[in-house]
C-alpha cells in the first residue's frame, strides 16, 4: 500500500492505496469523481485527461505515487460555481459534443492548448487534440468549439 497525498482540484486530498493504482482510479473510486472517463486503459483515448501541475495528463496511464505532491484539476474542478469554464461553456454553446464521453478529456487537452497558444488556427487546434479520439463527431464541432472557447478565454 502507498499513501497517495496531493491536491485535487484545490483541495488537499490523502488516501492509503495499492501501489499499483492508476490516477485514473484513484480520480474515480478512491476520490468519487466520475467525469474523468476511462475509455481505453491504453493512452490511446485521452478520455482520461486531467492536469497534473497545470499539464494535461493521460490519467490511465501514470500511477497515483507518481501525483504524489502534486496538483491535480479534473474536469469538476475547472468550473467557478456555478459558472462552467469558458471552454465548457464554448463546447456546450457550439455542440462540441454528441455522446459526452470523450468531452472532458477534450475540454481539458483544450485548455492546456489555448493556454499555450492563446489563438490557435483550426489546423493547429486539430494537432493539439490529436491525442484525443471522439466516436460520435466528425471534429467539427469540437474544432469550433474550442475556438470559441479560445476567445472566451481571452484569444
Amino acid at each position: 500500500m502507498t499513501m497517495v497525498n496531493l491536491t485535487l482540484n484545490g483541495k488537499q486530498v490523502s488516501a492509503d492505496v495499492p501501489d499499483n493504482t492508476l490516477l485514473v482510479t484513484f480520480i474515480r473510486e478512491t476520490m468519487g469523481l466520475t467525469g474523468t472517463h476511462v475509455g481505453c486503459d491504453t493512452s490511446q483515448c485521452g478520455a482520461c485527461v486531467v492536469h497534473v501541475d497545470g499539464e494535461s495528463q493521460k490519467s490511465c496511464t501514470m500511477l497515483a505515487a507518481a501525483a504524489e505532491g502534486a496538483s491535480v484539476t479534473t474536469i469538476e474542478g475547472i468550473a467557478n460555481g456555478d459558472s462552467l469554464h469558458p471552454m465548457q461553456q464554448a463546447f456546450h454553446e457550439n455542440h462540441g459534443l454528441q455522446c459526452g464521453f470523450c468531452t472532458p478529456g477534450m475540454v481539458m487537452s483544450a485548455i492546456e492548448l489555448v493556454q499555450d497558444n492563446p489563438n490557435p488556427s483550426e489546423a493547429e487546434i486539430r494537432e493539439g487534440l490529436e491525442g484525443n479520439i471522439c466516436r460520435c463527431t466528425g471534429y467539427h464541432n469540437i474544432v469550433k468549439s474550442v475556438q470559441a472557447g479560445a476567445k472566451m478565454m481571452g484569444g
